[in-house]
């Protein structure tokens, strides 16, 4: 199987973190930067999106992993933070949770860096359908509730779903831009996820969505 250079720094990472003497926290791995150029026309994107239940168990390669998280939840106006998909307030209270083989990592825009959190594969938690352990990513949207203000939980429950849709259809766009397949699924065993993305009790899982190659 190919090693991408992204899955030599999350090892890296892993390992420093558990040397002696080093700190037991993983440092953050800095991902390509995104290219902003090229892709398929908006229009036949539109006409090509679709979800998939089947993908090839083909790694991403790491240009297209930073490529789709900017494209997900990324800052496209570096003046002010502000990101690729609305959020209500600008709360930006939708986390990405990057899901492989290799391990889970959490998606830091300000930065354009993945966080190692753990290094076991866990996708076959992020849903229930047979398909979704041999997608290469899975990206889980994870709420920060404690991140919304003083809106009341009938307010979070209604803009956290909202916020996530948005992330989720640049998701679909991009892949379709891509000729990649994705599928969104609402599916999961989120008592199991939670404690494996070992989330505080203010943090909601939303949505899965898993991204790879097409199955041949």
């Amino acid at each position: 199987m190919k090693t991408t250079r992204l899955t030599l720094w999350i090892i890296l990472a892993f390992a420093l973190g558990a040397a002696p003497g080093m700190t037991q926290e993983p440092k953050s791995i800095p991902l390509a930067a995104p290219q902003m150029t090229g892709g398929k026309p908006l229009m036949q994107a539109l006409k090509e999106r679709a979800t998939a239940r089947a993908f090839s168990p083909e790694k991403l390669p790491d240009q297209t992993l930073s490529n789709l998280l900017w494209a997900a939840f990324g800052i496209n106006r570096p003046d002010s933070s502000r990101r690729t998909a609305p959020s209500a307030q600008n709360w930006q209270e939708i986390d990405i949770y990057v899901v492989a083989a290799d391990g889970v990592s959490l998606y830091d825009a300000k930065t354009h860096s993945l966080k190692p959190l753990a290094p076991e594969d866990i996708r076959a938690l992020a849903g229930t359908q047979a398909f979704v352990k041999d997608a290469p990513v899975t990206l889980v949207f994870v709420a920060d509730y404690a991140r919304m203000g003083k809106a009341t939980t009938e307010q979070k429950d209604f803009f956290a779903p909202a916020d996530t849709g948005y992330i989720s259809q640049n998701v679909y766009l991009f892949c379709a831009s891509e000729g990649l397949a994705t599928g969104v699924r609402a599916n999961m065993d989120r008592p199991a996820l939670t404690k494996a993305l070992k989330l505080r009790p203010e943090q909601r899982i939303i949505l899965a969505q898993s991204v790879g190659y097409p199955k041949k």
